[in-house]
């Protein structure tokens, strides 16, 4: 079983950005955490997890280093008890609110991996992106992560938008290698609704031979791709707990949750969440719903799909892709030979 807790809040809105998140309301901190607080209570009794028996915990956002860590005392006592002795405890951070301070308070806490919201070093891009940190932050955080006693460390790096070339991308990876990282997660501009980057679309450029290009450098950097977005020689737990279909339980305003055959959706408005934090929709997933997001889950990471999944028509159509070389099969599982073919080859074998 896995843990999500969403902090809303951020210093700024990144152009791209359509996750639930707000640069205002900072007033509310204390009263949302509190709320987190009650909501995983009563996720604790539904889900009755064993005790030490949670593998993973993420705190994501949003930006979790605009919380200051006294806040997260109160989550941290009510959930260590559930947390396996070895349980990964990822934290996000922005490279200009995650202070030296905020870094050894998170450490003391039990994090014991963080990941930055680096995107990029060039600062032009940073700018083009609206990203309110510059490269020397970047550098400067993510090596007092280091300093402080994070051996697990890893940033994120944004292409495919229209200022992208080979060359820039070659110096961004150049000096993420150069950092104390293990753990790379690359994602392409994609042109999300109500954000300010949709009013200008062609910013975003889908280019199958750049993506091929810069996770094909990222893999001879030294960072083994495990996950369509993912690379690294640490592989996250979390990650790969997501593509293995696992339970998790969602924490905060919008934290989706899942456990067996049903999805939760608590309210995604601030305030909504703040006064009723155990209020949640129920979505129950059909056999078939949940047959086709574990082909797709497991095609877009290593975790690959047992052949014992798949019915008479969908072997016939692998069939076909393994002798077309598409995706191989090894112990009794199929595997992608492209994770950026995999929603294709997934559609492929459904239908």
């Amino acid at each position: 079983m896995l843990i999500y807790l969403h902090i809303p809040f951020c210093d700024s809105l990144c152009h791209y950005c359509a996750f639930n998140s707000y640069v205002d309301k900072f007033d509310l901190k204390p009263s949302y955490m509190h709320s987190c607080i009650k909501q995983l209570k009563s996720e604790l009794s539904l889900f009755k997890p064993d005790k030490n028996s949670i593998k993973s915990l993420f705190i994501g956002g949003g930006t979790p280093s605009s919380i200051k860590t006294e806040l997260y005392i109160p989550f941290f006592d009510l959930i260590k008890p559930y947390l396996k002795d070895d349980a990964e405890i990822t934290t996000e951070a922005n490279p200009n609110s995650a202070t030296p301070l905020w870094l050894e308070g998170m450490k003391k806490m039990g994090v014991n991996r963080i990941s930055f919201g680096v995107q990029s070093f060039d600062e032009k891009k940073l700018k083009f992106l609206g990203r309110n940190h510059n490269k020397t932050q970047a550098i400067k955080a993510i090596t007092k992560a280091s300093e402080v006693g994070f051996e697990n460390i890893s940033l994120d790096l944004i292409y495919g938008t229209s200022m992208d070339t080979k060359e820039l991308l070659i110096e961004d990876l150049k000096i993420a290698k150069s950092l104390p990282i293990n753990h790379i997660s690359a994602y392409s501009l994609t042109i999300e609704e109500n954000t300010p980057f949709h009013k200008t679309p062609k910013v975003a450029v889908d280019s199958i031979e750049l993506a091929t290009f810069f996770t094909n450098l990222i893999e001879k950097s030294g960072f083994p791709q495990y996950e369509i977005s993912n690379f690294g020689v640490y592989n996250s737990i979390h990650n790969l707990g997501y593509w293995e279909y696992d339970d998790y339980i969602g924490v905060g305003a919008g934290a989706v949750g899942f456990f067996k055959d049903r999805r939760f959706y608590p309210p995604k408005k601030i305030e909504g969440y703040i006064k009723n934090p155990t209020l949640k929709e129920t979505e129950f997933l059909k056999t078939r719903e949940m047959h086709i997001e574990k082909i797709f889950l497991g095609l877009r990471s290593k975790i690959g799909v047992k052949l014992s999944e798949f019915n008479k028509k969908e072997l016939e159509n692998i069939e076909t892709l393994t002798k077309s070389g598409k995706i191989e099969i090894k112990h009794n599982k199929i595997h992608n030979t492209n994770y950026l073919l995999s929603d294709e080859i997934a559609l492929f074998i459904t239908n």
